[in-house]
């Protein structure tokens, strides 16, 4: 599966108007760290909640390395979203020094 992808250093650390940062990954993994601003909507509900993204920005999807991430944008990008993959996923996010938010009281943001 060839899918449009980009390195982790050409997504904007923050989302800008007319792009998303949609992080697919579980609860719990989302839980434990992500990037501020992102949009989390994990891989099994993107078909029930596709209303949430808008039609018209540029779709940087992430998840932990990105394989899921990747099915994800093929199915976007098959369906009119404007979509690519991040590569290296959110491993290479934090690797690279990227900020990072957690939803755990009193822990360090981490990537599981």
């Amino acid at each position: 599966m060839q899918v449009p992808e980009v390195q982790v250093d050409e997504v904007p650390v923050q989302p800008t108007e007319g792009s998303v940062l949609l992080d697919v990954r579980e609860d719990d993994e989302w839980q434990a760290g992500h990037a501020p601003g992102a949009l989390h909507i994990p891989m099994g509900d993107i078909m029930a909640r596709l209303s949430e993204l808008p039609e018209d920005a540029d779709v940087y999807v992430i998840c932990r390395t990105g394989g899921r991430s990747a099915r994800v944008t093929a199915f976007l990008n098959d369906n009119g979203w404007d979509a690519v993959n991040v590569s290296g996923g959110m491993q290479a996010w934090a690797s690279t020094g990227r900020p990072m938010v957690g939803e755990q009281s009193g822990a360090e943001p981490r990537v599981l």
